[in-house]
């Protein structure tokens, strides 16, 4: 049988998870997750969409990448008070995508493969950004005084 720490109970901790609830229950926050969501799913089949699939390094990439934006899309819609800590992933990633055409070994810097990864990675950064600023606001993830 396990029984909570009591760092769990603490009223600071709870008041802080309860804070981070509210924040990404907002309809924006929905918007910001649910669009991450897409734009990841986007971004793993963008190789069969836009075609580069013979360039299998890009595709191993954009998928991988793809599926690691949609799996923090899912944790910050469903446990944002547990992840928050992790938002900071998405930009990265974000940028990663849209520089990956240039730094990955082999030719695959094609105008398809740059039109693509840019635009998702800017899109993945800005959401980025926006669902960061959920755990920086004012009042979330530090005391009030």
């Amino acid at each position: 049988m396990t029984h909570p720490t009591d760092i769990e109970r603490h009223p600071d901790i709870v008041s802080m998870r309860a804070r981070y609830e509210v924040a990404s229950a907002s309809p924006v926050a929905q918007l910001a997750d649910g669009l991450t969501l897409l734009s990841g799913i986007y971004l793993a089949i963008s190789p069969w969409i836009v075609g580069f699939t013979n360039l299998s390094s890009i595709t191993m990439n954009n998928l991988i990448t793809g599926l690691a934006v949609s799996a923090l899309a899912l944790g910050f819609s469903s446990a944002f008070g547990r992840t928050h800590g992790i938002a900071w992933v998405s930009p990265v990633i974000g940028l990663w995508t849209i520089i990956a055409p240039w730094v990955i070994s082999g030719n695959v810097a094609t105008t398809g493969t740059i039109w693509n990864n840019v635009l998702v990675g800017a899109l993945i950064f800005v959401l980025g950004l926006v669902t960061m600023s959920f755990g920086m606001a004012r009042g979330f993830g530090m005391r009030q005084r």
